[in-house]
């Protein structure tokens, strides 16, 4: 059986653009990875100049972190960087690391253009820590770009549908 990023590279060399249903792979992929805490292979998922961001529970979709507060805002060198920190007990509201369940739906397609597709998806994260549970949950926004070599998130941004943070208080994990 071949792997997901083997089947996306096969598409993406015979030049198809990538079904909903090998995004909703891809999207699970990822999903699965960040609650394996397999964090670099999550990381390799992104594109070298890749974003990844988190506005705060009030912002629009197209929020600009220029001008507003957000929660992440994070380029591509900070996002290695956040793997490396939250893979070390330095990081101490993730060490030791929460238990996370990541659960993906409603996988839309909303544009493609050229080798890029715009994909929206709901999500609830489930997140256990010292005998609490927390539930996030809202909708990302996927810029993925279909190559020869596979599936890349480009952008990455999710939206918080939360009237507030409380009773966390904040987000010490990927969403």
């Amino acid at each position: 059986m071949a792997t997901i990023e083997r089947a996306d590279a096969a598409a993406q060399a015979q030049g198809g653009i990538p079904t909903r249903s090998q995004i909703e792979d891809f999207l699970y992929l990822e999903a699965a990875l960040l609650d394996e805490w397999k964090l670099d292979e999550w990381l390799a998922l992104f594109a070298e100049g890749a974003t990844y961001d988190v506005p705060t529970t009030r912002a629009e979709d197209d929020a600009d972190s220029a001008d507003q507060l957000f929660l992440v805002a994070d380029d591509y060198a900070r996002l290695q960087h956040r793997v490396r920190r939250l893979k070390k007990p330095g990081a101490h509201s993730e060490w030791p690391r929460s238990r996370t369940a990541h659960s993906i739906t409603n996988v839309r397609i909303v544009a493609v253009e050229g080798d890029e597709l715009l994909v929206r998806s709901l999500f609830i994260t489930y997140r256990a820590k010292n005998d609490v549970t927390d539930c996030y949950f809202g909708h990302h926004i996927h810029r993925i770009r279909a190559g020869a070599d596979g599936l890349k998130i480009l952008s990455k941004r999710s939206m918080l549908d939360m009237s507030s943070l409380r009773p966390h208080g904040r987000v010490s994990i990927i969403v």
